[in-house]
């Protein structure tokens, strides 16, 4: 068994090296607040550290921005400056691996330079205190996500709660609430609907110009917890144009995970923690997070698939995924399971990049094009592929005639390359910008690349 295992981890960590590969949710903030925990050593506990993320092949890591509270006034926006704060001086002295990046330019030129970027996350909109100047002051320190609530309600939104079930408090967003969302659009500062209850989810799909991402949430019909996003949720995203990126955590992808409630969390803090709680011997097996994938991509196409791990912020992940250094091996599964690298590097970093991309441009007062399906398709050939291209040429505002794209394309060196007619119903994102890039070529568009060919 091991022998057909090993070619398709070569085959995945060689995939990571030539990708952007983006973990955009980790509690390892919590141990850089300890004064002698230290990121650059290898370390036997957590699931984050340098040289464990080289080892994984992960280009950007999204730090989260957490404090329990409840807190007395200006507490909740000191906990998360000072968090801010030490993940700048961190970056600054391990500016040999690390780079801060705020933007998805900013990490392509990390991972050409051999960084490891940097990213801010702010996760439970409670740390806000109800002000916007505060949610200000956070884009402006390099938060590029709010996850709007955590496990209890904001007084603005509703949370789906983590392990207890919560009654609704507002029943969605409240006036605030939408304020909230409507400046963050603003400020290009992506809204992360993990935690969230569902009437609060689709309060933000409505009020969001756009598109919308789930930081760290997994897929209800695989397993029905309450942390999860059930298919319509999932596929609202997509239409928005954002990205699911999938958790980890055990208790909230596998089905047949022990019941948890709050009470017993409770517990296993005063009796040793979770290594010393009888849960501890429950085993959840690698293929049970594939299948979140799986279902993912199956439902709404590579294009709004993503990682959310959860590393550092969870009890229990799968075995075979006992840290960061172990991310191949899902690539490896998926690989395994007949999903193609160009699909698969959407999924690892390219589709987080392209919203973030896209949550910039709205806030820079443009406009971002509605998403189009990247599986199932109804059309193939020349045709559809010169269709695709003046659609996208048009959202750029540079329209162009069918017969000339298509007099050009057949001559182009990229379709030339083409082993046949080609069919856009197994296209991604990723491969169609490519086509786009080229269409700019040949008719001299200025178009700027969003993804690199």
């Amino acid at each position: 068994m091991q022998a057909s295992v090993d070619p398709w981890l070569a085959r995945a960590r060689e995939l990571h090296q030539r990708s952007i590969v983006v973990d955009s949710h980790c509690d390892t903030t919590q141990l850089l607040m300890r004064p002698e925990w230290d990121l650059a050593e290898r370390h036997t506990t957590g699931h984050v550290d340098t040289p464990r993320l080289r080892e994984g092949g992960i280009s950007v890591l999204i730090l989260a921005v957490y404090a329990p509270g409840p807190f007395a006034a200006g507490e909740g926006v000191a906990a998360a400056k000072a968090q801010i704060a030490r993940i700048h001086e961190t970056v600054r002295r391990y500016e040999c691996d690390l780079r801060l990046a705020r933007s998805a330019d900013d990490v392509r030129r990390a991972k050409a330079d051999g960084k490891i970027a940097i990213l801010i996350g702010i996760e439970g909109g409670f740390l806000i205190e109800e002000s916007l100047d505060a949610l200000r002051q956070f884009r402006e320190a390099g938060a590029i996500y709010m996850t709007l609530t955590h496990g209890v309600h904001t007084t603005w939104a509703d949370s789906s709660g983590v392990h207890d079930p919560l009654a609704p408090l507002h029943n969605g967003l409240t006036d605030l609430g939408r304020q909230v969302v409507r400046e963050m659009n603003r400020l290009g500062m992506m809204v992360d609907v993990s935690h969230v209850s569902d009437a609060t989810f689709w309060d933000v799909l409505e009020v969001s110009r756009a598109p919308a991402i789930a930081s760290h949430s997994s897929c209800r019909a695989v397993s029905p917890h309450r942390r999860n996003l059930s298919d319509d949720m999932i596929q609202a995203i997509a239409r928005s144009g954002g990205v699911v990126q999938i958790n980890f955590a055990a208790a909230f992808v596998d089905p047949a995970f022990p019941p948890i409630d709050g009470e017993t969390v409770r517990l296993w803090s005063k009796q040793g923690g979770f290594e010393k709680s009888p849960y501890a011997a429950h085993v959840t097996p690698l293929h049970v997070l594939v299948d979140h994938f799986d279902h993912a991509l199956r439902l709404v196409g590579p294009d709004h698939v993503g990682i959310g791990s959860d590393f550092d912020g969870v009890a229990a992940l799968p075995r075979g995924m006992e840290d960061c250094a172990k991310l191949p091996h899902l690539t490896a599964t998926l690989l395994q399971r007949g999903h193609d690298e160009i699909a698969l590097r959407c999924v690892l970093g390219e589709n987080f990049l392209r919203v973030m991309e896209q949550c910039h441009a709205m806030a820079r007062g443009g406009r971002v094009a509605a998403a189009q399906p990247s599986v199932g398709t109804p059309c193939s050939g020349w045709d559809s592929l010169a269709f695709a291209i003046q659609a996208i040429a048009a959202a750029a505002d540079h329209p162009i005639d069918h017969d000339d794209v298509c007099a050009v394309l057949a001559i182009s060196p990229m379709i030339c390359a083409l082993p046949g007619e080609p069919d856009l119903s197994s296209w991604t994102m990723f491969a169609r910008d490519a086509f786009l890039i080229e269409a700019g070529r040949v008719f001299g568009m200025q178009i700027r690349q969003i993804h690199p060919p």
